[in-house]
């Protein structure tokens, strides 16, 4: 774990040293987690740092790889695993790869998303896991993790790392997926609802290694899943009576049409 950590502050400070901005804007400074494609694409961090949007694209992919992994390896649920996603998104958004290990900050963002979603696993346990996985194709570099120096070494990185990020999302934890309102929606479908929630969950996993969670709120990103799924399965959803199913979701056809390219491509 080649542990680089480098925090920027998102605000500039006045010449007499105080912040130029109140604690109110800073509060909605850094709930602003919404951005469209074209400010994510263009005003990224690494993007001023030299690195072009296909290789922020190749990294952003890698670390949730690398997460899926991770979390697979620690037995925590999906709902952690997408929780430690969002977390890197978000970090990732404020701050930039050059300056910052991506798989250091995937790591503490799993220790995060475990205490955060209910389903802690002991530091030690993921550190060793994670080394393990980064170093999966040297055997001997990966028991190195076993001498008490580099694990503490570890441990002392990943506690930094905790700081850095918690400090990057202005410690902003409260996490929502478009899990649930998809869920509770099929639920309510006259369809085959198995295939459809399937579907429709892969897509949302699918879109977890994108910046869709940086555009669209969850329930959107739903509704954009479950439209997908109906399509791909040729299932014909609920449109009749005096609510459509889309409604539910305050999103119109229109804007699902414009949502599936994003879905599909990313």
């Amino acid at each position: 774990m080649s542990g680089f950590l480098a925090f920027e502050s998102t605000h500039h400070r006045t010449s007499d040293g105080g912040s130029s901005k109140g604690s109110q804007d800073m509060q909605e400074e850094a709930g602003r987690w919404y951005m469209s494609r074209k400010e994510i694409e263009e005003n990224s961090p690494s993007r001023r740092d030299g690195i072009d949007l296909k290789k922020e694209t190749y990294l952003r992919k890698s670390y949730c790889t690398f997460l899926q992994d991770l979390g697979i390896r620690l037995k925590v649920p999906q709902v952690t695993i997408a929780t430690a996603i969002i977390f890197c998104h978000r970090f990732f958004l404020r701050q930039s790869h050059a300056k910052n290990d991506r798989r250091t900050i995937a790591t503490v963002c799993m220790f995060l998303a475990g205490k955060v979603e209910e389903t802690p696993r002991p530091l030690k346990d993921v550190i060793i896991v994670s080394y393990e996985i980064i170093h999966m194709k040297n055997p001997s570099a990966a028991q190195r993790i076993k001498q008490k120096e580099v694990y503490e070494q570890q441990k002392e990185l990943i506690l930094l790392g905790e700081r850095v990020v918690l400090a990057t999302l202005a410690f902003d934890l409260n996490i929502h997926h478009p899990y649930k309102p998809l869920v509770e929606a099929i639920k309510k479908f006259k369809v085959a609802q198995n295939a459809l929630a399937q579907v429709a969950w892969n897509f949302v996993n699918d879109g977890l290694r994108t910046s869709l969670c940086l555009q669209f709120k969850p329930h959107h990103i739903a509704a954009g899943a479950i439209f997908l799924a109906a399509k791909f399965l040729k299932v014909k959803l609920p449109s009749d009576g005096e609510k459509v199913w889309w409604q539910e979701f305050d999103v119109t056809p229109r804007q699902l049409e414009g949502w599936c390219p994003f879905i599909l491509s990313r």
